[in-house]
């Protein structure tokens, strides 16, 4: 997360005093006098307040006699390998339940590895290059036209009810960087504190959230709890304090599903439960950086739909905020994420068993598996032009992951690749170049034939990563039963993380169509291409 870690004194906004005294059985404070900042925050309370707490109020069904509800539960800093090793029964119990699906973030100069960015792709379902925020300074957000999910949930169905808890301040305080989590949000618990890796204001955030979600009818709810990274940063991801404070925090998360459980309408609900991070941390402690140990995140998400027990490599954070609105039948449209149960058609993504492990690559991990130059079905690469020797994982058209193919070489930009999936397509002149070859790099993966019709408009859409620079060449050509290919685009600067749309216009009497992606360079940068459709 990257919170600042100086002791500060406990403060807590009107709403959240007055959430944790009905938890805890305390006395509510007196009501802020006008044009006291806390007013804005008790109103907000009082209309939250006002809504009816009736399972039929605002969900959709999303399944057959069921209402949708979704909790997102936020663990900072957390690494998945270390969950595995700590005693942590109840998120065990929510992989083996459902399904855990390990992520990758982006680096610098996206944005850093840090909790702003972090928890704000999370909450908004979209890339820093959307939400703007690049670091914890927030300078640049862009919550207006990319909220949470909470105010999207609200802007779309303001029937429906909302919550959100936190003590790290620019998550849901007013009067911070943030907030990421806005004010539409009916109900938000925001502590600040001394942060000392003990977790100190986690169980004040799992008693109210607990009271929140057993006794009131949130059906979005967000909540965060911050120790596990404050002990990270103190004592480093391989320490026993790390491995200790992911046992306290799972602890909570228990507490947390036993309230969903205890709920009145329990048995009438469809709760999915989330549960992910915001960046990862390096054994001796700290994030921020492009190693795989800082960018390394996961989805833990148990519900109707997941089976027990699965593991997905196709999964992306920004897909925690697209589940977590279609759980509750808000629209996704205009996010980067995709809700869990969308199909994964890419063909590329089933060739993962036939990845191998590096070759003439040093600075990935010789357990890596990651790289293959066998296409899927139908498709293949011309490498007649290609020339020969050179690094064997580069050899013309690769098929790649990030893990692999982002440790190839560090900083150079190929961690911004976060709009592809699973497995990709790489053309890297660059890698390709740092063994002894003979001539350049020029080579062509070219897609299946596909029926089309004449006289109709087709569109290709794809996902790119392109790193121009000058020399190299990068074109997307079409072929019409069998002719000649022609341009259709040519890369001419850099294209960092898109998707492109291109139109198609059928030939009359055409009934077939094939695509070629042709790269060449001389140790110049790199091209990849993913999920290429037509529709």
């Amino acid at each position: 997360m990257s919170p600042d870690l100086r002791g500060r004194t406990l403060a807590v906004t009107a709403t959240a005093t007055a959430l944790i005294a009905t938890a805890l059985g305390l006395t509510t404070p007196a009501t802020a006098a006008p044009g006291d900042p806390r007013a804005a925050a008790e109103a907000a309370a009082k209309a939250a307040a006002a809504k009816p707490a009736t399972a039929t109020t605002a969900t959709t069904a999303t399944t057959a006699g069921s209402v949708g509800k979704v909790l997102v539960i936020g663990l900072d800093g957390v690494v998945l390998d270390r969950v595995k090793a700590a005693n942590a029964p109840h998120l065990k119990g929510l992989m083996a339940e459902g399904l855990t699906a390990r992520s990758t973030l982006y680096a610098s100069p996206m944005a850093a590895t840090s909790s702003g960015p972090g928890w704000s792709t999370i909450a908004t379902g979209v890339w820093p290059d959307q939400h703007g925020v690049k670091d914890n300074s927030f300078t640049g957000k862009n919550f207006t036209a990319h909220p949470d999910f909470l105010t999207r949930a609200e802007n779309a169905n303001p029937a429906l009810n909302t919550y959100a808890a936190a003590d790290w301040e620019p998550l849901t305080s007013t009067d911070q960087n943030g907030p990421v989590f806005s004010a539409k949000a009916d109900k938000r618990l925001s502590l600040t504190g001394d942060r000392d890796g003990y977790g100190n204001e986690d169980p004040k955030i799992a008693t109210a959230a607990s009271a929140e979600l057993r006794d009131g009818n949130p059906d979005a709810s967000f909540v965060y709890f911050g120790q596990v990274d404050s002990a990270g940063h103190s004592y480093g991801a391989a320490s026993r304090q790390y491995l200790d404070a992911i046992g306290r925090v799972d602890t909570l998360v228990g507490q947390l599903l036993t309230a969903v459980k205890a709920r009145p309408a329990y048995a009438q609900e469809n709760w999915k439960i989330l549960v992910t991070t915001d960046h990862g941390h390096t054994d001796a402690g700290g994030h921020g950086g492009s190693t795989i140990q800082e960018r390394g995140t996961f989805v833990i998400a148990k519900g109707a739909g997941i089976p027990a027990g699965s593991v997905r490599d196709d999964v992306k954070l920004v897909d925690v905020a697209a589940t977590a609105l279609a759980q509750v039948g808000v629209p996704t449209t205009g996010l980067d994420g995709v809700p869990l149960d969308s199909p994964d058609n890419d063909p590329f993504d089933t060739l993962r068993p036939a990845l191998r492990a590096r070759v003439d690559e040093t600075g990935i991990p010789a357990g890596t598996k990651g790289f293959t130059h066998t296409p899927p079905a139908g498709w293949s690469v011309d490498n007649s032009r290609m020339g020969t020797g050179g690094v064997t994982e580069w050899a013309g058209w690769a098929f790649s992951t990030d893990e692999f193919w982002s440790q190839a070489q560090r900083d150079q930009w190929r961690e911004l690749g976060v709009r592809s999936r699973d497995v990709f397509a790489v053309a890297d002149s660059d890698e390709w170049d740092d063994k002894t070859h003979t001539g350049t790099f020029d080579s062509t993966l070219i897609t299946p034939k596909w029926a089309v019709t004449g006289g109709t408009t087709r569109t290709l859409d794809f996902r790119t990563h392109y790193r121009h620079e000058a020399g190299q060449t990068a074109q997307v050509l079409v072929s019409y039963d069998g002719a000649a290919p022609v341009v259709v685009k040519t890369y001419t600067a850099d294209a960092v993380a898109a998707s492109e749309s291109l139109p198609l216009p059928i030939p009359a009497g055409a009934t077939d169509v094939q695509v070629r992606f042709r790269y060449s360079g001389d140790n110049n940068w790199y091209w990849t291409v993913d999920d290429v459709r037509l529709r």
